[in-house]
């Protein structure tokens, strides 16, 4: 008799998420729990939930909270979840330039811009692009493009500091993602935080499902039981405790 084949739920992801390790740790016990097998893509918030209107995928975890409300009033999406926050930084070299360490985070990119100092874009659509080009409107600079001194990279964070860091400029990070860049150096990175702590800076996570109703082919079971998963007071703590260098990378706020 020929084994049942495992129900395999399919995810688009942000690339925190899978940078950090986290998913490589909550998968296999997800799996252990409720016989799913957990696949995941990791890409920009934006691609993520295009991949939720093309119907590639059963649910999302992403961090972009209006292009998810969109999403979910267009009718792509249902049931979107809070699950976990962290917060984003800007970071760059111990010697600061640009002088703006301890600045607020509109101050720090008015400063960077009108010194022209090298800043570093991930420039892909992402949760954390959409945040730095609300940030330079937010202070009141027109949203850097084709200057000298911006440079776009059109790839994830991890390698997007890595070419921050080999430039000697500055980019924007989530903390997790940083957190382990910083382990990846053994706690000694060569890019520092210098902008942390302003509520502009918040970076709230969350679980969407793939409406059904739009997308005939969606596992709309399995999203749901990933989504109630995510949410739970077991799973809760579990992100609470994930560290890297004894540090929290994402605190758990599901309601």
């Amino acid at each position: 008799m020929a084994l049942a084949e495992k129900p395999v739920l399919m995810m688009a992801t942000t690339t925190s998420t899978d940078n950090t390790g986290l998913l490589d740790e909550l998968a296999p016990v997800f799996e252990h729990e409720t016989g799913i097998e957990l696949r995941w893509t990791a890409v920009g918030t934006g691609k993520a939930l295009a991949m939720g209107r093309n119907c590639d995928v059963d649910v999302l975890l992403v961090h972009a909270p209006g292009a998810e409300k969109t999403f979910v009033k267009e009718g792509h999406g249902v049931d979107r979840t809070q699950i976990m926050y962290n917060d984003f930084v800007i970071i760059g070299p111990e010697a600061d330039p640009a002088g703006v360490k301890g600045m607020s985070v509109v101050d720090a990119m008015k400063t960077i811009g009108s010194k022209h100092r090298e800043f570093v874009s991930r420039g892909d659509n992402s949760g954390t692009n959409k945040k730095e080009i609300s940030l330079w409107k937010a202070a009141k600079m027109p949203v850097p493009d084709k200057e000298k001194w911006y440079v776009q990279t059109g790839q994830g964070m991890i390698a997007t500091i890595n070419v921050a860091a080999e430039r000697g400029g500055y980019t924007m990070t989530d903390r997790g993602t940083y957190i382990k860049y910083e382990a990846n150096h053994n706690g000694n990175a060569p890019l520092k935080i210098l902008v942390e702590g302003d509520k502009a800076l918040f970076n709230q996570y969350s679980v969407l499902c793939v409406n059904p109703a739009k997308c005939s082919s969606v596992k709309y079971d399995l999203a749901t039981t990933f989504r109630k998963w995510m949410a739970s007071a077991p799973v809760q703590k579990r992100i609470g405790d994930f560290r890297l260098l004894g540090k929290q990378l994402f605190t758990p706020n599901a309601e």
